[in-house]
């Protein structure tokens, strides 16, 4: 079997979604073990501190980051599909009436005669970000038979709990020499991205009062219909099923609560700083708004700011852009440059001093039951990081 597809099916056995309930990092368990995992088959491989042991001295050290947790969508027990030389129309699969519909996901023509690595329609796949990983150790695994490709030190690292917004907390940059890096944790095949949402989380919660519904007149507050009531009155065209490109959104994630107490968790978005700054300052406004109309109900907000976008970051380091662009064209693939409707440890990385932009896995619909990935984009995304690391021996500061 091809290695890269053995391995990333081998990746996938593993359960590693992580768990924002759990203070600790890693939040799950089964990262741990994925983990061990990683650290006994780049030993195996021959790493010597995650480095490749041709060395030119002369050369930048660059790292390769991807996370090993997968999001908060149904994970375990990962049964993957491959349908070989994809022909077009919708796409069974596995169970039930579930399908990949060519009229929802028009891109899938894109795909004909590839081979398509798809979900059975009851998890995620878990593409983002064990794509990453096995494209990276793939890479490596090729500059290590292929010694007379010229090549820097090359740092590899792989984090838990980025889909919760945890994972660079606690990356040990003192034990990681690279001048920049790269997450490999985007999406189709192409894209580099260079900058992302500014992102905070903030949680709603809604106080009221549960009496006998009978002899409720006057004394009962149903903290539902106060919740109901905010949530009807945020913008609904600045949701994320209604916007695209650089326009933020206010996202309800999840809303639970009884008579008693309600409380909604928001996800608040956009590139711009000041914008962002404004939403987070329109929640506080509506929060007091309903608290004035309901003034024997408790209401509080509690916004947490969970990343910046790197664009700052990154503009001051063009050549790291550059470099990425040119590897991209050298594997025969045409970088596309677009904002991540999302975020990466990269982000928070590039705060800490590193600066990393993100390359594409090449997947699709990440995060659900229609996630699915092209095997050749995968290899593209393999040959783009052997180009990179090749490249980028030879660039020089001026």
């Amino acid at each position: 079997m091809n290695t890269l597809l053995s391995r990333f099916l081998h990746y996938l056995t593993f359960h590693t979604r992580s768990d924002a309930t759990n203070p600790a990092c890693p939040s799950s368990e089964g990262q741990r073990l994925f983990a061990r995992a990683l650290r006994d088959e780049m030993t195996q491989m021959g790493l010597s501190q995650v480095t490749l042991d041709e060395h030119q001295p002369d050369a930048p050290a660059i790292g390769l980051i991807a996370h090993m947790d997968t999001a908060d969508y149904e994970a375990e027990c990962v049964v993957p599909q491959i349908v070989e030389n994809y022909q077009g129309g919708d796409i069974c699969l596995g169970k039930g009436d579930e399908v990949l519909a060519i009229r929802q996901y028009r891109f899938l023509k894109n795909y004909l005669g590839q081979d398509l690595i798809t979900t059975d329609g009851t998890t995620l796949l878990g593409a983002d970000d064990k794509a990453g990983i096995a494209e990276i150790l793939t890479a490596v695994e090729y500059l290590q038979a292929h010694p007379e490709i010229p090549r820097g030190d090359v740092w590899v690292g792989f984090t838990p709990d980025e889909e919760i917004g945890r994972g660079a907390d606690r990356f040990p940059l003192e034990r990681f020499p690279a001048k920049w890096a790269y997450t490999v944790d985007g999406g189709e095949l192409g894209e580099l991205e260079c900058e992302n949402f500014n992102a905070a989380s903030a949680t709603v919660r809604i106080t009221g009062n549960n009496v006998h519904p009978g002899t409720a007149k006057g004394s009962m507050i149903n903290s539902q219909t106060l919740a109901a009531r905010f949530h009807a009155a945020m913008p609904a065209e600045q949701t994320p099923e209604c916007t695209q490109g650089y326009e933020g959104f206010f996202h309800l994630a999840r809303m639970e609560g009884t008579v008693e107490e309600t409380t909604l968790h928001y996800l608040i978005r956009d590139f711009d700083d000041d914008c962002f700054a404004a939403r987070k300052a329109q929640l506080k406004e509506r929060v007091a708004s309903l608290q004035l109309d309901a003034p024997r109900a408790r209401i509080t907000l509690e916004i947490a700011d969970n990343y910046r976008n790197m664009r700052s970051q990154i503009a001051p380091h063009p050549h790291i852009v550059e470099l990425a662009k040119a590897a991209m064209e050298a594997a025969d693939v045409v970088p596309k440059i677009k904002p991540i409707r999302g975020g990466t440890d990269g982000a928070r990385l590039s705060f800490m001093g590193l600066p990393c932009p993100n390359l594409f896995t090449g997947g699709h619909n990440f995060h659900g039951k229609h996630e699915f990935i092209p095997l050749q984009s995968m290899e593209k995304a393999v040959a783009t990081l052997v180009a990179l690391v090749r490249l980028t021996s030879a660039w020089r500061a001026e």
